[in-house]
């Protein structure tokens, strides 16, 4: 079903508006930085001396320099947002070069004190439609956007958009994705949650010659950054990574397709929560990515990461008493992390991972039970199924459900923080019953 005018302008404004929330991480995170630095004014003066006695302010001014550091490796993500095919000519004029020139960074007005981070047990979701899971330094949400679309008016689009700390979580997030899939540091939370899926992968092709995998085709939705995809692709299989998430797209682009060397860019992706750090180090480590050559694929590999600007039931879920819908028997395998409790109808998901999957082919999963459209204020539905609920309907479904086990893992954990939330994530292979 073709777009309307009106979704591909929402489409349009909402990209935009990304764009501008990386534009405008500078002087927004600076300004939550400067906060403290007012701060240290207010308390007695006596106070104060002993926190400048115990390197306080030093921290502070520390934080802006990794501040600017992370604002310059963004401002490099969206150099060309144009390569996603929107035409961003009516942005407000200059708008696109603001904020990247780190000498201008440094001078910018701070804006209006921003909302304060939510350091609770929050229920958050910030997926704008992206598939990142969130759960830093006190933040126990995974950010799923399910906030109502911004569709600003003419009048408003001439404005410069200015970002929510929701949208600025979700630039967070992706930094902290980041290392938890592109980075030397994230190899042991990633390896927790990727290395079984793919041994569950080649154990299912285990009577394919190597060589042969190319003709087997795998998706990965909720691709987030694409490491999964990748390193199933770099496994032989034709692999294709789905994502929905502007976020999740421009860094995944840039890396697979801008980045060049080994360990080119550092990040420091957890300066902008003070809370349970126990040291500098804690706090301002730099973090150097990516780990491997995205490039380094063997010649002739199958890999792709579907920019979608629907989401996975759009894509993949078209009328099933349609012969001609592209997808349905076409894939071997499904693999699944943290991904399907995205679902605001999870008999539909399953339905169509049955769907598509060709006869014997095999769904692998592993993940929560998040349910990221709980409680929304969207009035979208949303259905919430117990584990063992889930495991029967997907057998009733058509699925035979074996190598079922609970693995435990972290999520873009800080490990060197004094919180962390550990998944007891369940992990299952399903082959598809004729």
């Amino acid at each position: 079903m073709p777009f309307t005018q009106q979704e591909i302008e929402e489409e349009r404004e909402h990209f935009a508006n990304v764009i501008a929330t990386f534009q405008q991480y500078a002087p927004y995170s600076l300004n939550a930085n400067n906060r403290r630095r007012k701060d240290i004014f207010i308390i007695p003066i006596e106070d104060r001396e002993l926190l400048e006695d115990i390197g306080y302010k030093e921290r502070i001014l520390d934080t802006d320099k990794a501040i600017l550091a992370n604002a310059n490796f963004l401002s490099k993500v969206v150099a060309n947002p144009e390569i996603f095919g929107h035409d961003l000519s009516d942005l407000e004029e200059g708008e696109s070069k603001e904020n990247l020139q780190q000498e201008d960074l440094e001078q910018e007005d701070l804006h209006a004190r921003p909302e304060p981070s939510h350091h609770g047990h929050s229920h958050g979701h910030p997926h704008s439609h992206s598939h990142s899971h969130s759960h830093g330094e006190g933040s126990h949400s995974r950010t799923h956007d399910h906030s109502d679309p911004q569709t600003a008016t003419a009048t408003q689009r001439k404005r410069k958009y200015r970002p929510t700390e929701h949208d600025m979580d979700k630039l967070r997030s992706t930094l902290k994705q980041l290392v938890r899939d592109w980075s030397e540091e994230g190899k042991a939370e990633r390896d927790v949650c990727y290395e079984p899926m793919k041994e569950a992968l080649l154990q299912h092709f285990s009577d394919i010659p190597e060589d042969e995998r190319r003709n087997f085709r795998v998706l990965v939705p909720g691709a987030g950054l694409g490491r999964l995809a990748w390193d199933v692709a770099k496994l032989g299989f034709a692999c294709q990574g789905n994502e929905f998430s502007h976020y999740m797209l421009l860094a995944s682009f840039y890396m697979l397709n801008r980045t060049d060397e080994v360990h080119q860019h550092t990040i420091y992706p957890y300066v902008h929560s003070f809370s349970n750090i126990v040291n500098n180090e804690g706090l301002l480590r730099p973090i150097k990515i990516p780990d491997v050559l995205p490039s380094s694929l063997p010649p002739g590999s199958d890999f792709s990461l579907v920019a979608g600007e629907c989401d996975f039931e759009e894509i993949y879920g078209d009328d099933a008493n349609d012969a001609s819908e592209p997808h349905a028997g076409q894939w071997d395998a499904v693999m699944t992390c943290f991904f399907i409790d995205t679902a605001k109808n999870i008999v539909n998901y399953l339905r169509i991972i049955h769907r598509i999957l060709a006869p014997g082919g095999v769904w692998i999963n592993l993940g929560p039970l998040l349910w990221h459209w709980e409680n929304n204020t969207t009035n979208d539905p949303s259905i919430e199924l117990t584990l063992e609920e889930l495991k029967v309907l997907a057998r009733k479904i058509g699925f035979e459900i074996s190598n079922e086990r609970t693995i435990d893992t972290t999520y873009t954990n800080n490990a060197q923080s004094m919180l962390g939330y550990v998944y007891h994530a369940q992990f299952w292979t399903a082959k598809k019953i004729i």
